[in-house]
C-alpha cells in the first residue's frame, strides 16, 4: 500500500519505517530540508533501539523515501498520516497549527480520495477541525473530492517504540465511517495476525483514549511519589510498600516505581493538554492538576536532599549519572536531570555528567559552559566530585563498583533518584545512600551487621 507520512520526528519516523518493513511503499515528508538530507544520507536524528537498521534497510530497498516536496507527498499515498508535533501552547493546551497546516497542504494538492489519519496526539475535536480545514480548501478550489478523517493515536514507548509498533497491545481506529476502518484494518493486518488487537470507536473517543492512557500512567507515578514522600516521614520503606501493593492483581507492578519525577515528550504535555481541554468545557480536573503539581514538586526532591546534606553548594562538584528522561532514549525533554542541573548551577555548583546516549542532546541544549563537563564514562564523571547523583536507570548503572565510587568521591555519598540499589549493601561499602522513600542506613551499622552475619561484601 502507498502511505504518506507528514513529519519525520519520533512518531513519524518509527511509523514510516515499520510500515515499510511490512512491504508498504512509504514516503515521509518534512519541511526541514536539513533533516531530510541527513535521513537520505542514512543519518538518524533520534536514538531508538532497532530504528537505525530498520530505516537504512528499507531506504536502501526503496520502500522508504524522504522528501521535502509536498506535491510528491500528497500525490503518493491514499493514506495521509499526520505525525507532526503538537507542542504545548503558552496556556498548556496543544498547539494545532502544524496539524492544521498539514491538513491545508493535503487539501490544496489532493486530486483523488484520501484517508487523512491523525497520528499525532491531539485534543478531542481535532479531527473535526482537520475535516473543516480540508472542506474549506476544497471549496476554495471549487472541487468536490471524497475524503475521510480518522483518529489513529500512537502508543509508542520511547526506548521500545519499534517493538511497540510491530507487536502492538492495541490499535485504536476512531472513525464514523466503515470505509476507512476497513482500509486501515487491511493496512494493519500484518501487525494483527496473532489475535485481533484492533479496536474501532468513534473519533472523539479515540482522541480521548490517548490522553486518558498517558494521564492514567502519569497519575500512577505521581501517586507513588506522594507515597514515597510520606514513607520517608513515617519511617517506612516505599520499596516494601511497592511490592506489597503490586502483588494485588488489581494494581499490578507496572508504573508504580517512585523516583525523581516523570519527563519526556508525552506525559507532561498530555496531562497539561487534557487539563486545558477540561477547563475549556467548564470542568475543573482536580486530579489531573494534582498529578502535575506533584510531579513538579518531585523534580525538586534530589536538589532538596543535596542541599540539606551539604548546605552551601557554591564551588561543589556533582557527578551525574543519567541525562535522558528514561533509559534507551536520548530524549531530554522535561527530564528531571535538567531540573536538577539548573538548580545546581543556580546554587553555584558544577556538574560532571555521563549518559550512554543523551550527551549530544545535552550539548545541543546547554552548549559549552564552564560548570558542565560531559564525561566519557561513569567512572570519569566521579573524578573530583563531591557526591554522585543518579537521574536515569540505565542498565549499566545497576551493578557499579561501590568501592571505586567511594574511592573516587570527595565525600562518600550517593543521591539516587531511581532507587537502583539495596541501601544496606551500599552502606556496607561505606557510602551514605539517599534514595526516594527509603530509610537511610548508616554505613557503620550496615558494616557491623554484615560482619556479625559473616556476609561478604560484593
Amino acid at each position: 500500500m502507498k502511505i504518506t507520512i507528514f513529519g519525520t520526528g519520533y512518531v513519524g519516523l518509527v511509523t514510516g519505517a515499520c510500515f515499510a518493513e511490512m512491504g508498504n511503499d512509504v514516503v515521509c515528508m518534512d519541511v526541514d530540508a536539513g533533516k531530510i538530507a541527513r535521513l537520505n544520507q542514512g543519518e538518524i536524528p533520534i536514538f531508538e533501539p532497532g530504528l537505525e537498521d530498520l530505516v537504512k534497510r528499507n531506504h536502501a530497498d526503496g520502500r522508504l523515501r524522504f522528501t521535502t516536496d509536498p506535491d510528491e507527498a500528497v500525490a503518493h499515498g491514499v493514506f495521509q498520516f499526520i505525525a507532526v508535533g503538537t507542542p504545548p501552547d503558552e496556556d498548556g493546551s496543544a498547539d494545532l497549527r502544524y496539524v492544521l497546516a498539514v491538513a491545508r497542504t493535503i487539501a490544496e494538492r489532493m486530486n483523488d480520495y484520501k484517508v487523512v489519519v491523525d497520528k499525532s496526539t491531539v485534543p478531542v475535536g481535532t479531527a473535526d477541525k482537520v475535516r473543516e480545514q480540508i472542506e474549506t480548501v476544497l471549496r476554495e478550489r471549487g472541487v468536490a473530492l471524497k475524503f475521510d478523517v480518522v483518529s489513529n493515536p500512537e502508543f509508542l514507548k520511547e526506548g521500545a517504540a519499534v517493538d511497540d509498533f510491530m507487536k502492538p497491545d492495541r490499535i485504536i481506529i476512531g472513525t464514523d465511517n466503515p470505509r476507512p476502518a476497513e482500509l486501515l484494518r487491511a493496512l494493519y493486518a500484518p501487525f494483527n495476525r496473532n489475535h485481533d488487537r484492533l479496536i474501532t470507536m468513534d473519533v472523539r473517543s479515540a482522541e480521548l483514549t490517548k490522553y486518558a492512557a498517558n494521564a492514567m500512567l502519569a497519575t500512577k507515578i505521581s501517586f507513588m511519589n506522594e507515597l514515597a514522600n510520606l514513607a520517608e516521614r513515617l519511617g517506612a520503606d516505599i520499596e516494601q510498600v511497592r511490592r506489597g501493593i503490586g502483588s494485588d492483581p488489581r494494581i499490578g507492578y507496572h508504573f508504580i516505581y517512585p523516583g525523581c519525577g516523570y519527563g519526556g515528550s508525552c506525559f507532561p504535555k498530555d496531562v497539561q493538554a487534557l487539563t486545558r481541554t477540561a477547563l475549556g468545557v467548564d470542568y475543573e480536573p482536580q486530579l489531573l492538576q494534582a498529578v502535575e503539581r506533584v510531579n513538579q514538586r518531585q523534580k525538586q526532591v534530589l536538589f532538596r536532599k543535596i542541599s540539606e546534606y551539604f548546605g552551601d553548594l557554591q564551588g561543589r562538584t556533582f557527578a551525574l549519572w543519567g541525562l535522558a528522561f528514561k533509559p534507551n532514549t536520548d530524549d531530554m525533554r522535561e527530564a528531571p536531570s535538567r531540573t536538577l542541573m539548573e538548580a545546581l548551577w543556580k546554587a553555584g555548583a558544577r556538574v560532571r555528567a555521563y549518559d550512554p546516549e543523551a550527551m549530544n542532546e545535552c550539548r545541543r541544549i546547554y552548549g559549552d559552559r564552564p560548570d558542565l563537563t560531559l564525561c566519557s564514562s561513569p567512572a570519569a564523571a566521579l573524578e573530583q566530585a563531591d557526591a554522585l547523583v543518579i537521574c536515569t536507570e540505565w542498565q549499566l548503572f545497576r551493578s557499579p563498583d561501590f568501592d571505586l565510587i567511594r574511592a573516587s568521591l570527595k565525600q562518600p555519598v550517593i543521591f539516587d533518584g531511581r532507587n537502583l540499589y539495596d541501601p544496606v549493601l551500599v552502606a556496607a561499602h561505606g557510602l551514605r545512600y539517599f534514595a526516594i522513600g527509603r530509610p537511610v542506613v548508616e554505613p557503620e551499622a550496615a558494616a557491623a551487621a554484615r560482619l556479625a552475619e559473616n556476609i561478604p561484601l560484593i
